[in-house]
């Protein structure tokens, strides 16, 4: 009994909120949405991640990407790419497939997921042992900076929003619901591992050229783990959400290879 009148004082409250806000009676940050926003900052994230690639071969990584290079051959792009689309759809359209309304989508953290899949069995097969990621951390970290704020622009049809809240910093991205800008906690989250990667890279500490992908690949899944409490997205197991799921197999990887690593060295 008293579950249900806390339960119906929190809906009372959250209806009264979204009705003020719609009123103009509270605070609340107005995001001009537009769906073809999304290709603007995709190609704003394609574009950033390709110039940062080229600066840090230039910079830092020139002699560890030829050493990585020259062992692993040219089908080593095609298992990656193939991996990462493949698992950006399958886990993308699995989440959206639980929906009320089934239709196909993409996830980032299915790409990652699948191209980690593809990758680790390419390098089994052809017997190459260590991290092969370190060119790609840099990359990524930015590209899903930039490419998440285009997810916020987006608005509600790219159904990354976030679940309803009265902090200071909620945002309307179209429904007039304040709600977690769950898009730009990832993207300031990966902007402060670039920040702390590149600072590392400049003083070349070792992790940056054996382990960095690992870490980043940890980094990125605990956070993730984290803001899909903060989602709508249907439950699979429990309390989690597929990509919480993907979270926890990623962390389990990060975690494993790189103790690998560190007793490599």
């Amino acid at each position: 009994m008293a579950l249900r009148i806390i339960a119906s004082r929190w809906r009372w409250r959250w209806c009264d909120g979204c009705e003020r806000s719609r009123q103009g009676g509270a605070d609340l940050i107005h995001i001009p949405a537009d769906p073809r926003l999304h290709i603007l900052f995709d190609l704003l994230a394609w574009g950033s991640a390709a110039l940062l690639a080229r600066f840090l071969y230039r910079w830092r990584l020139k002699d560890a990407a030829a050493a990585v290079a020259g062992r692993l051959g040219p089908a080593y792009a095609f298992a990656l790419a193939g991996g990462a689309i493949a698992g950006a759809w399958a886990f993308g359209s699995l989440n959206t497939g639980l929906t009320a309304m089934p239709h196909p989508s993409h996830s980032i953290a299915g790409a990652l997921a699948g191209g980690i899949v593809a990758v680790e069995i390419y390098k089994l097969a052809r017997g190459i042992r260590g991290s092969t990621g370190a060119i790609w951390v840099g990359p990524l970290a930015i590209g899903i900076a930039i490419g998440r704020v285009g997810c916020l622009f987006a608005g509600l049809p790219d159904e990354t929003y976030g679940t309803p809240t009265f902090l200071p910093w909620a945002v309307d991205i179209g429904d007039s619901v304040p709600r977690h800008p769950v898009q730009l906690y990832e993207s300031l989250a990966m902007l402060a591992f670039l920040a702390f990667y590149l600072v590392a890279l400049g003083r070349r500490a070792a992790w940056t050229r054996t382990r960095a992908f690992y870490l980043f690949i940890l980094f990125y899944a605990v956070q993730r783990f984290i803001w899909e409490f903060l989602k709508p997205y249907p439950r699979l197991l429990g309390p989690l959400d597929i990509f919480q799921l993907l979270a926890v197999f990623m962390i389990l990887y990060a975690l494993i290879l790189d103790g690998h690593a560190r007793r490599a060295r």
